[in-house]
Protein backbone atom coordinates (compact mmCIF):
# COMPACT_ATOMS: atom_id res chain seq x y z
CA UNK A 1 0.00 0.00 0.00
CA UNK A 2 0.93 3.69 -1.00
CA UNK A 3 0.79 5.84 1.62
CA UNK A 4 0.88 9.39 0.23
CA UNK A 5 3.03 12.07 1.55
CA UNK A 6 1.93 15.64 1.87
CA UNK A 7 4.79 17.86 0.37
CA UNK A 8 5.68 20.19 3.45
CA UNK A 9 5.27 23.84 3.10
CA UNK A 10 8.47 26.06 1.96
CA UNK A 11 10.07 27.53 4.70
CA UNK A 12 9.39 31.23 3.09
CA UNK A 13 5.31 30.37 3.69
CA UNK A 14 5.48 29.69 7.32
CA UNK A 15 8.08 32.69 7.93
CA UNK A 16 4.94 34.76 6.38
CA UNK A 17 2.31 32.50 8.15
CA UNK A 18 4.30 33.74 11.21
CA UNK A 19 4.97 37.22 10.55
CA UNK A 20 1.04 37.82 10.04
CA UNK A 21 0.70 35.78 13.20
CA UNK A 22 2.73 38.29 15.02
CA UNK A 23 1.42 40.94 13.19
CA UNK A 24 -2.42 40.42 14.33
CA UNK A 25 -1.45 39.89 17.84
CA UNK A 26 0.54 43.39 18.12
CA UNK A 27 -2.11 45.30 15.64
CA UNK A 28 -4.32 43.51 18.69
CA UNK A 29 -2.31 44.31 21.80
CA UNK A 30 -2.38 47.71 20.34
CA UNK A 31 -5.68 48.53 19.57
CA UNK A 32 -6.26 47.00 23.48
CA UNK A 33 -3.83 49.39 24.78
CA UNK A 34 -5.07 52.13 22.86
CA UNK A 35 -8.58 51.26 24.07
CA UNK A 36 -7.68 51.37 27.19
CA UNK A 37 -6.37 54.47 27.46
CA UNK A 38 -9.16 56.45 25.47
CA UNK A 39 -11.68 54.91 28.44
CA UNK A 40 -9.31 56.52 30.97
CA UNK A 41 -9.79 59.60 28.82
CA UNK A 42 -13.55 59.51 28.61
CA UNK A 43 -13.84 59.00 32.30
CA UNK A 44 -11.37 61.56 33.31
CA UNK A 45 -13.42 64.16 30.49
CA UNK A 46 -16.74 63.40 32.01
CA UNK A 47 -15.22 63.98 35.65
CA UNK A 48 -14.55 67.45 34.38
CA UNK A 49 -18.09 68.11 33.00
CA UNK A 50 -19.16 66.52 36.19
CA UNK A 51 -16.63 69.04 38.23
CA UNK A 52 -18.56 71.96 36.60
CA UNK A 53 -22.08 70.90 38.28
CA UNK A 54 -23.26 73.51 41.27
CA UNK A 55 -22.12 71.47 44.32
CA UNK A 56 -19.49 68.89 42.93
CA UNK A 57 -17.58 72.00 41.66
CA UNK A 58 -16.33 72.32 44.81
CA UNK A 59 -14.74 68.55 45.04
CA UNK A 60 -12.77 69.44 41.17
CA UNK A 61 -12.30 67.19 37.96
CA UNK A 62 -9.95 64.74 40.12
CA UNK A 63 -12.53 63.74 42.49
CA UNK A 64 -14.96 63.64 39.97
CA UNK A 65 -12.52 61.34 37.75
CA UNK A 66 -12.32 59.15 40.98
CA UNK A 67 -16.07 58.60 42.32
CA UNK A 68 -17.11 58.03 38.81
CA UNK A 69 -14.02 55.13 38.05
CA UNK A 70 -15.03 53.76 41.42
CA UNK A 71 -18.54 53.57 40.47
CA UNK A 72 -17.83 52.22 37.04
CA UNK A 73 -16.01 49.39 39.20
CA UNK A 74 -18.83 49.15 41.50
CA UNK A 75 -21.68 48.53 39.35
CA UNK A 76 -20.23 47.33 35.52
CA UNK A 77 -17.03 45.71 36.96
CA UNK A 78 -13.14 46.13 35.76
CA UNK A 79 -13.00 46.42 31.95
CA UNK A 80 -10.55 43.17 31.66
CA UNK A 81 -9.90 43.55 28.15
CA UNK A 82 -8.95 47.11 28.90
CA UNK A 83 -6.28 46.23 31.34
CA UNK A 84 -2.90 46.83 29.71
CA UNK A 85 -4.43 50.54 28.67
CA UNK A 86 -5.45 51.14 31.81
CA UNK A 87 -2.85 50.45 34.13
CA UNK A 88 -0.58 52.73 31.44
CA UNK A 89 -2.55 55.39 32.00
CA UNK A 90 -2.22 54.58 36.23
CA UNK A 91 1.33 54.14 36.28
CA UNK A 92 3.65 56.01 33.05
CA UNK A 93 1.20 59.22 32.22
CA UNK A 94 0.71 59.74 36.22
CA UNK A 95 4.65 59.56 36.37
CA UNK A 96 4.48 62.27 33.90
CA UNK A 97 1.59 64.60 35.52
CA UNK A 98 4.15 64.74 38.37
CA UNK A 99 7.10 65.60 35.66
CA UNK A 100 4.65 68.35 34.22
CA UNK A 101 3.12 69.27 37.78
CA UNK A 102 7.11 70.74 38.81
CA UNK A 103 6.37 73.78 36.27
CA UNK A 104 3.78 75.08 39.16
CA UNK A 105 7.02 75.21 41.26
CA UNK A 106 8.56 78.45 40.91
CA UNK A 107 11.82 77.66 43.13
CA UNK A 108 13.32 81.45 43.19
CA UNK A 109 10.16 82.44 44.53
CA UNK A 110 10.20 80.06 47.34
CA UNK A 111 13.44 80.42 48.35
CA UNK A 112 13.71 84.56 48.00
CA UNK A 113 10.44 85.29 49.49
CA UNK A 114 9.39 82.27 51.63
CA UNK A 115 12.39 80.89 53.71
CA UNK A 116 10.13 81.63 56.78
CA UNK A 117 7.31 79.87 55.55
CA UNK A 118 9.28 76.64 54.63
CA UNK A 119 10.30 76.66 57.70
CA UNK A 120 6.61 76.35 59.28
CA UNK A 121 5.54 73.78 55.80
CA UNK A 122 9.04 71.54 57.00
CA UNK A 123 6.62 71.48 60.35
CA UNK A 124 3.52 71.05 58.74
CA UNK A 125 5.19 68.33 56.86
CA UNK A 126 6.33 66.58 60.17
CA UNK A 127 3.67 67.17 62.26
CA UNK A 128 0.65 65.80 59.51
CA UNK A 129 2.90 62.68 58.63
CA UNK A 130 4.08 62.10 62.65
CA UNK A 131 0.14 62.42 64.40
CA UNK A 132 -1.47 60.96 61.11
CA UNK A 133 0.67 57.54 61.80
CA UNK A 134 0.07 57.93 65.48
CA UNK A 135 -3.78 57.64 65.11
CA UNK A 136 -3.50 54.92 62.47
CA UNK A 137 -1.41 52.81 65.26
CA UNK A 138 -3.79 53.77 68.00
CA UNK A 139 -7.43 52.90 65.80
CA UNK A 140 -5.42 50.28 64.45
CA UNK A 141 -6.43 51.45 60.49
CA UNK A 142 -4.74 50.08 57.40
CA UNK A 143 -1.12 51.37 57.84
CA UNK A 144 -0.63 51.88 54.12
CA UNK A 145 -3.65 54.12 53.76
CA UNK A 146 -3.07 56.27 56.39
CA UNK A 147 0.39 56.85 55.77
CA UNK A 148 -0.30 57.85 52.16
CA UNK A 149 -2.89 60.22 53.73
CA UNK A 150 -0.25 61.48 56.26
CA UNK A 151 1.96 62.69 53.13
CA UNK A 152 -0.98 64.16 51.15
CA UNK A 153 -2.28 66.16 53.98
CA UNK A 154 1.52 67.88 55.22
CA UNK A 155 2.64 68.02 51.51
CA UNK A 156 0.01 68.51 48.80
CA UNK A 157 -3.12 66.47 48.52
CA UNK A 158 -3.21 63.78 45.59
CA UNK A 159 -0.35 64.87 44.11
CA UNK A 160 2.08 63.88 46.84
CA UNK A 161 0.02 60.78 47.28
CA UNK A 162 0.59 59.94 43.45
CA UNK A 163 4.61 60.94 43.74
CA UNK A 164 5.05 59.00 46.73
CA UNK A 165 2.97 55.83 45.89
CA UNK A 166 5.55 54.33 43.59
CA UNK A 167 8.31 54.41 46.09
CA UNK A 168 6.30 53.03 48.66
CA UNK A 169 5.27 50.37 46.52
CA UNK A 170 1.29 50.93 47.43
CA UNK A 171 -1.48 48.91 45.69
CA UNK A 172 -3.19 51.00 43.17
CA UNK A 173 -6.29 50.73 45.33
CA UNK A 174 -4.81 52.29 48.22
CA UNK A 175 -3.37 54.86 46.13
CA UNK A 176 -7.09 55.82 44.63
CA UNK A 177 -8.45 55.38 48.32
CA UNK A 178 -6.25 57.92 49.42
CA UNK A 179 -6.62 60.72 46.68
CA UNK A 180 -10.18 60.34 46.86
CA UNK A 181 -10.74 60.67 50.29
CA UNK A 182 -7.83 63.81 50.47
CA UNK A 183 -9.68 65.65 47.63
CA UNK A 184 -13.05 65.23 49.47
CA UNK A 185 -12.12 66.58 52.68
CA UNK A 186 -9.90 69.23 51.51
CA UNK A 187 -12.89 70.46 49.84
CA UNK A 188 -14.61 70.29 53.26
CA UNK A 189 -11.55 72.15 54.89
CA UNK A 190 -11.23 75.27 51.82
CA UNK A 191 -15.01 75.78 51.92
CA UNK A 192 -14.69 75.65 55.78
CA UNK A 193 -12.22 78.43 55.81
CA UNK A 194 -14.04 80.63 53.30
CA UNK A 195 -17.12 80.68 55.39
CA UNK A 196 -15.59 81.90 58.34
CA UNK A 197 -12.50 84.11 56.69
CA UNK A 198 -15.64 87.61 57.52
CA UNK A 199 -15.31 86.12 61.27
CA UNK A 200 -11.84 85.79 61.71
CA UNK A 201 -9.45 88.52 63.24
CA UNK A 202 -6.88 88.12 60.48
CA UNK A 203 -5.40 90.38 58.42
CA UNK A 204 -5.88 89.17 54.34
CA UNK A 205 -2.40 88.56 54.22
CA UNK A 206 -2.10 86.16 57.72
CA UNK A 207 -5.24 84.15 56.49
CA UNK A 208 -3.38 83.53 52.79
CA UNK A 209 -0.27 82.41 55.14
CA UNK A 210 -2.68 79.90 57.59
CA UNK A 211 -4.44 78.75 54.27
CA UNK A 212 -1.25 78.17 52.23
CA UNK A 213 0.36 75.83 55.46
CA UNK A 214 -2.60 74.26 56.39
CA UNK A 215 -4.42 73.23 53.61
CA UNK A 216 -4.30 70.02 51.56
CA UNK A 217 -3.91 70.76 47.72
CA UNK A 218 -2.95 73.79 45.52
CA UNK A 219 -6.56 74.09 44.58
CA UNK A 220 -7.80 73.92 47.80
CA UNK A 221 -5.83 77.14 49.17
CA UNK A 222 -6.74 78.62 46.09
CA UNK A 223 -10.76 78.30 46.47
CA UNK A 224 -9.88 79.63 50.70
CA UNK A 225 -7.59 82.67 49.92
CA UNK A 226 -9.38 83.84 46.64
CA UNK A 227 -12.41 85.36 48.31
CA UNK A 228 -9.78 87.37 51.19
CA UNK A 229 -8.37 89.34 47.70
CA UNK A 230 -5.15 89.11 45.72
CA UNK A 231 -2.70 89.46 48.52
CA UNK A 232 -4.25 86.46 50.46
CA UNK A 233 -3.78 84.46 47.40
CA UNK A 234 -0.52 85.55 46.49
CA UNK A 235 0.61 84.41 50.02
CA UNK A 236 -1.46 81.10 50.59
CA UNK A 237 0.18 80.07 46.63
CA UNK A 238 3.77 81.14 48.07
CA UNK A 239 3.32 79.27 51.54
CA UNK A 240 1.85 76.18 49.92
CA UNK A 241 4.46 76.11 46.79
CA UNK A 242 7.17 75.47 49.63
CA UNK A 243 5.58 72.08 50.83
CA UNK A 244 5.59 71.32 47.40
CA UNK A 245 9.16 72.14 47.16
CA UNK A 246 9.97 69.72 50.53
CA UNK A 247 8.18 66.48 48.07
CA UNK A 248 11.81 65.98 46.89
CA UNK A 249 13.34 65.78 50.49
CA UNK A 250 10.89 63.50 51.92
CA UNK A 251 10.79 61.16 48.46
CA UNK A 252 14.43 60.60 49.35
CA UNK A 253 13.50 60.08 52.80
CA UNK A 254 11.12 57.48 52.17
CA UNK A 255 12.98 55.76 49.69
CA UNK A 256 15.78 55.72 52.39
CA UNK A 257 13.57 54.41 54.99
CA UNK A 258 12.20 51.71 53.18
CA UNK A 259 15.63 50.55 51.72
CA UNK A 260 17.00 50.43 55.54
CA UNK A 261 13.47 49.31 57.44
CA UNK A 262 13.40 45.74 56.42
CA UNK A 263 10.06 46.49 55.12
CA UNK A 264 10.99 45.48 51.89
CA UNK A 265 10.77 41.58 50.92
CA UNK A 266 13.87 39.43 50.86
CA UNK A 267 15.26 40.14 47.25
CA UNK A 268 13.11 42.94 45.99
CA UNK A 269 14.68 45.53 44.03
CA UNK A 270 13.65 49.69 44.54
CA UNK A 271 13.67 51.43 41.84
CA UNK A 272 15.19 55.08 42.01
CA UNK A 273 12.07 57.47 41.20
CA UNK A 274 13.75 59.18 38.20
CA UNK A 275 10.61 60.77 37.69
CA UNK A 276 11.41 62.89 40.91
CA UNK A 277 14.37 64.30 38.87
CA UNK A 278 11.72 65.04 36.12
CA UNK A 279 10.10 67.03 38.51
CA UNK A 280 13.13 69.09 39.63
CA UNK A 281 14.22 69.51 36.06
CA UNK A 282 11.08 71.11 35.09
CA UNK A 283 10.78 73.20 38.65
CA UNK A 284 14.39 74.47 37.19
CA UNK A 285 12.91 75.00 33.81
CA UNK A 286 10.12 76.90 34.48
CA UNK A 287 11.53 79.23 37.61
CA UNK A 288 15.37 80.35 35.30
CA UNK A 289 14.23 79.63 31.52
CA UNK A 290 10.39 79.23 30.68
CA UNK A 291 9.15 83.05 30.84
CA UNK A 292 12.79 84.53 31.06
CA UNK A 293 15.44 82.94 28.09
CA UNK A 294 12.37 81.74 26.18
CA UNK A 295 8.86 83.38 26.29
CA UNK A 296 5.61 81.78 28.00
CA UNK A 297 2.56 83.22 26.35
CA UNK A 298 -0.56 83.22 29.16
CA UNK A 299 -2.48 80.68 26.62
CA UNK A 300 0.63 78.16 26.66
CA UNK A 301 1.01 77.63 30.13
CA UNK A 302 -2.97 77.80 30.52
CA UNK A 303 -2.72 74.33 28.37
CA UNK A 304 0.47 73.06 29.95
CA UNK A 305 -1.33 73.31 33.41
CA UNK A 306 -5.27 71.81 31.77
CA UNK A 307 -3.34 68.92 30.32
CA UNK A 308 -1.29 68.20 33.60
CA UNK A 309 -4.48 68.04 35.29
CA UNK A 310 -6.06 66.11 32.47
CA UNK A 311 -3.57 63.38 32.84
CA UNK A 312 -3.45 62.97 36.47
CA UNK A 313 -7.42 62.66 35.56
CA UNK A 314 -6.98 59.83 33.45
CA UNK A 315 -4.17 58.30 35.94
CA UNK A 316 -6.72 58.99 39.13
CA UNK A 317 -9.53 57.08 36.70
CA UNK A 318 -6.80 53.72 36.22
CA UNK A 319 -6.43 53.76 40.33
CA UNK A 320 -9.92 54.51 40.75
CA UNK A 321 -11.13 51.41 38.98
CA UNK A 322 -8.93 49.30 41.54
CA UNK A 323 -10.80 50.60 44.08
CA UNK A 324 -13.45 47.35 45.86
CA UNK A 325 -16.24 49.40 47.91
CA UNK A 326 -17.27 46.30 49.46
CA UNK A 327 -14.45 46.57 51.69
CA UNK A 328 -13.44 50.23 51.50
CA UNK A 329 -15.97 50.88 54.64
CA UNK A 330 -13.85 48.41 56.85
CA UNK A 331 -10.48 49.68 55.18
CA UNK A 332 -10.74 53.63 54.79
CA UNK A 333 -12.74 54.64 57.98
CA UNK A 334 -10.17 53.71 60.53
CA UNK A 335 -7.57 56.21 58.11
CA UNK A 336 -10.26 59.01 57.22
CA UNK A 337 -10.59 59.48 61.08
CA UNK A 338 -6.89 59.76 61.81
CA UNK A 339 -6.41 62.06 58.74
CA UNK A 340 -9.73 64.29 60.04
CA UNK A 341 -8.26 64.55 63.49
CA UNK A 342 -5.08 65.70 62.23
CA UNK A 343 -6.45 68.20 59.96
CA UNK A 344 -8.44 69.95 62.64
CA UNK A 345 -5.26 70.13 65.04
CA UNK A 346 -3.31 71.55 62.19
CA UNK A 347 -5.58 73.63 61.13
CA UNK A 348 -6.06 75.31 64.70
CA UNK A 349 -2.24 74.75 65.68
CA UNK A 350 -1.60 77.07 62.72
CA UNK A 351 -4.15 79.45 63.11
CA UNK A 352 -2.85 80.28 66.66
CA UNK A 353 1.32 80.31 65.27
CA UNK A 354 0.64 83.07 62.56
Amino acid sequence: MTIPLTKPAPASAISKRSNDSRGKRSTSTFRTWSGGVGFTLAIALLGWGAAHIPGLDRMGPLACAIALAVAYRHFLGYPERLRQGIQFSSKILLRLAIVLFGLKLNIEVVLHDGLGLLVRDAATIAFAIGLTVWLGKRFKADSAVTLLLGIGTGICGAAAIAAVSPILNSKDEDTAIGAGMIALVGTIFAVGYALLRPFLPMSAVDYGAWSGVSLHEIAHVALAAAPAGQDALATGLLAKLGRVLLLVPLSLLLLAWKKRSGTMQTGAKMDFPWFLLGFIAMSVFGSYVWGKLIPAPERIMSGISIGTTLLLSMAMVGLGLNVNLKQLRSKALRPLAAMAITSVLLSVLTYLTI
